[in-house]
């Protein structure tokens, strides 16, 4: 996708941020970018290719947890309870079984449990803030991917698609993966942030969890150290993605989600983590 193709809408001034976004991706004409910002206070909202399919990557742990919280609001099981910790999973493309492999998962101390008990707030903590693979597919064998899918459709997220577990090689190799859209990602967090997703009370502990995250290398990084941000992140190869609310000193708070592919860590990283600085300081002039 050429940035030339990107739809832009901004409300109330956005035009030289639209400039200074624009300017920081030309540079990468192999590229694509999905954007989505709302100010919750004001309601400005700014969205360039918005409505643009991306490889989730991990992203999707988001949505997962979401559906958790719901099934434990519903009475299903409560947060507190233990389940057991495997690693053998069914692959969606031909019922195989697979394992999630230790070296590729940047949370390893879980493995070492394999076989014992943990609590299921446990396993959330980990999917969230240090992005456990073999967290995220245990939570997703216990609420169900069609259950995520039916919540984030309830809430108005049409495109976010969550398939799988992590690692399914099969179903990747065979074009069935998880999908999100900066805006479904921005209706989510907006909804966390406002304090309705599920419940005031669950909503509070998914924005207290999101922001013990471990990986701040894009909306975070250059942010400064009284900003207070509750993140997501999500890479593999030539995608990278972030998305989260970010929390001013005075009170106001925004959602942004940045969605990247065709691009190697590094550049990718420093574009994502630039045009965050954008928003900010369009939040808070000099």
């Amino acid at each position: 996708m050429n940035i030339c193709k990107g739809q832009v809408q901004d409300t109330s001034g956005l035009v030289q941020l639209r400039e200074q976004v624009f300017d920081e991706i030309k540079p990468y004409p192999s590229g694509q970018f999905g954007i989505a910002f709302k100010d919750l206070q004001s309601g400005a909202t700014f969205f360039f290719n918005e409505n643009s399919v991306f490889h989730a990557a991990s992203t999707m742990k988001t949505p997962v947890m979401a559906e958790v919280f719901a099934q434990a609001e519903a009475g299903k099981f409560r947060l507190e309870d233990e389940v057991l910790v495997y690693n053998e999973f069914t692959s969606i493309a031909d019922g195989t079984k697979y394992s999630v492999n230790v070296a590729d998962d940047s949370e390893q101390e879980l493995y070492q449990q394999v076989g014992s008990g943990i609590p299921i707030s446990e396993l959330i903590y980990r999917m969230i803030t240090k992005s456990s693979n073999l967290a995220t597919n245990i939570l997703i064998d216990k609420v169900g991917a069609s259950a995520v899918n039916q919540t984030m459709r309830n809430m108005g997220a049409r495109h976010i698609s969550i398939l799988r577990g992590v690692e399914d090689q099969k179903a990747f190799d065979k074009g069935m993966n998880n999908m999100v859209t900066a805006k479904d990602l921005m209706l989510l967090f907006e909804q966390i942030a406002l304090e309705e997703l599920v419940s005031q009370q669950a909503s509070k502990q998914m924005v207290s969890i999101l922001m013990q995250q471990h990986l701040k290398g894009a909306i975070p990084a250059k942010l400064p150290s009284g900003v207070r941000v509750a993140n997501k992140t999500g890479s593999i190869t030539r995608v990278l993605n972030d998305s989260g609310i970010v929390f001013l000193p005075d009170g106001r708070k925004y959602v942004l989600i940045l969605l990247s592919s065709g691009l190697e860590p590094e550049p990718a990283m420093k574009v994502l983590s630039n045009i965050s600085l954008y928003f900010y300081e369009h939040m808070v002039p000099r």
